[in-house]
């Protein structure tokens, strides 16, 4: 007689939740992404490329936990002074007891924006970014499974080292879910403090990119 596979839900693994944007949670990004690509755009595109990195990702800073490293794939199309980088993670991990696999992709899209020309090239980095999360039975029916995605902001810098036109190795770190309303229980900080957003989780990237 057939056994009929537990159906599986996401709320034994929830990502880190951010709360519906108030008016300022949407108005400072977009204000600054915006006033990124008005100072960058203008510049010619140098290089384009292909490669695959390495990410090292913490879901929530407040958690004594380690970090579980992710493998990915991204694409960049760098300028003189700007560029784009569209990139996607995944990890996945298998709960025997529970009869769940958890698979996490997060998909991130960034505005690079070069601070210097050479060899070592330090940038600033900043976009949105989509986070999804399947659980599915180990053994069962695939489609029993359940998907949720969450929508987070993330920003950070890091430095690229160019061996050469056509190669080049990138590290860098993002703050992931940053939160622009700020903590209300918090005291005040005033309008400069009311600015800097708070931020739930953290990543490290290590890759390398193939540029044509």
């Amino acid at each position: 007689m057939p056994v009929k596979s537990p159906s599986l839900r996401t709320d034994n693994y929830s990502m880190p939740f951010v709360s519906q944007p108030r008016s300022r949670r949407i108005f400072v990004p977009t204000f600054v992404l915006g006033a990124l690509l008005a100072t960058a755009m203008p510049v010619s595109a140098q290089g384009f490329g292909l490669g695959a990195r390495f990410a090292w990702v913490r879901q929530d800073v407040a958690v004594d936990a380690d970090s579980v490293r992710f493998s990915g794939l991204h694409m960049r199309a760098i300028g003189r002074r700007s560029g784009l980088e569209v990139s996607v993670d995944r990890h996945t991990e298998s709960f025997e007891l529970v009869n769940a696999k958890v698979i996490e992709t997060p998909i991130q899209a960034s505005l690079l924006v070069r601070l210097a020309q050479g060899r070592l090239a330090p940038y600033l980095l900043g976009g949105p970014g989509w986070y999804r999360r399947t659980v599915e039975p180990i053994d069962g029916p695939e489609d029993s499974g359940d998907s949720t995605t969450e929508f987070g902001w993330h920003a950070g810098g890091g430095l690229e080292l160019l061996a050469g036109r056509h190669f080049g190795i990138h590290g860098d770190y993002r703050y992931t879910f940053l939160d622009f309303g700020g903590d209300d229980d918090e005291e005040d900080e005033g309008f400069i403090g009311g600015l800097l957003p708070d931020h739930k989780g953290s990543m490290w990237t290590l890759g390398a990119t193939f540029y044509f």
